[in-house]
């Protein structure tokens, strides 16, 4: 049978309620009780029972972390990295897939029948409508990957899409490349505008350099190499911003199918620097999104929320930098 509080108050010698201060963060108790509670739990195995915790305390310590992009594997990266350092706060993650979600009145009602403490929204394709839905609710709300604005309603981080994009742009004309393009993700996401408005931007001083702009249907291995099979048989560009790895991988797949050389015959520049990007038979030139930072900051920014539901809300963005490898041409001399 499981060991239970009152045992351990029992073999303790102390009452129940000291057994539960004992175990309920910031309750008073004196440190000979403790002692005496801690060295009875260890003997009979106890641990406490969160929920029932939770119904003294008020707080479950879950926090629900919410994405809609599973196809994509840099969220793998995400996931481990966010369900990680929640536990090493004490929280608990409850992830939840919205992959078919469309109202955000639906995700806030789910997400309080399990009685969050706080979401984090990790995803730059679900539109700030979700992260604004749960503030508007009352639960904290952190937006990790959204997108930025110099008035946020929730708090919201990720890399500056819109340098990057220009950081890309940068990067094909150092070396060489005269006719270029840039293939993103789904036209609506934010971080596809986000991107593609600064590749542009970055091209308007260079009206020799012709450039062309398109999209893929998802953030997806599947629909980079279908959307590049498209732009290979129309007629490719020398060089591709992808706007996204996984996206490049699967351009480079295309390449491949074509018997098209990389990078002599075509270039491709990714973003995000996921792991896989640095396989040998991949080796893609990417601009490194700094997901470790931007994930600690928005689990900092949960923990900070929870003490203090006052303090207005953040918007902080992330520099990226070019990671080499051998997807691009060298750059000019």
């Amino acid at each position: 049978m499981a060991v239970t509080l009152k045992d351990v108050a029992e073999m303790a010698g102390v009452s129940r309620s000291a057994v539960s201060r004992t175990f309920t963060e910031g309750a008073s108790v004196s440190a000979k009780v403790r002692q005496k509670v801690m060295e009875a739990s260890q003997a009979l195995g106890y641990s406490p029972n969160a929920l029932a915790s939770s119904l003294t305390t008020g707080r479950t310590k879950l926090i629900g972390v919410i994405s809609d992009n599973f196809h994509n594997p840099v969220f793998l990266e995400v996931f481990d990295l966010v369900t990680k350092g929640l536990q090493d706060r004490g929280l608990r993650p409850l992830l939840v897939n919205l992959s078919d979600e469309v109202d955000p009145a639906n995700s806030v009602r789910m997400l309080r029948q399990y009685s969050v403490d706080g979401v984090i929204v990790a995803s730059s394709t679900l539109p700030v409508s979700f992260a604004e839905a749960f503030n508007s609710a009352g639960v904290p709300v952190v937006h990790c990957f959204g997108r930025h604005s110099e008035n946020p309603r929730v708090n919201t981080l990720g890399i500056n899409n819109f340098a990057a994009g220009q950081l890309a742009a940068e990067t094909l004309l150092a070396r060489g490349y005269a006719k270029i393009a840039f293939m993103g993700g789904p036209k609506s996401a934010t971080s596809t505008q986000d991107r593609c408005d600064g590749f542009i931007a970055a091209l308007q001083t260079h009206s020799a350099v012709s450039h062309s702009i398109s999209y893929a249907s998802a953030y997806s291995f599947e629909a980079g190499r279908r959307e590049m099979l498209r732009l290979i048989e129309a007629g490719p560009a020398q060089a591709y911003f992808c706007g996204d790895d996984v996206l490049s991988i699967g351009a480079l797949s295309a390449a491949q199918t074509y018997g098209l050389s990389v990078p002599e015959d075509i270039g491709f520049l990714g973003l995000n620097d996921m792991e896989m990007a640095q396989w040998s038979n991949i080796n893609l030139t990417t601009i490194h999104n700094p997901i470790a930072e931007v994930v600690a900051k928005s689990v900092d920014l949960v923990v900070r929320i929870l003490a203090d539901p006052s303090q207005p809300p953040e918007a902080v963005l992330f520099p990226g930098h070019i990671v080499e490898r051998g997807s691009l041409r060298p750059i000019l001399s």
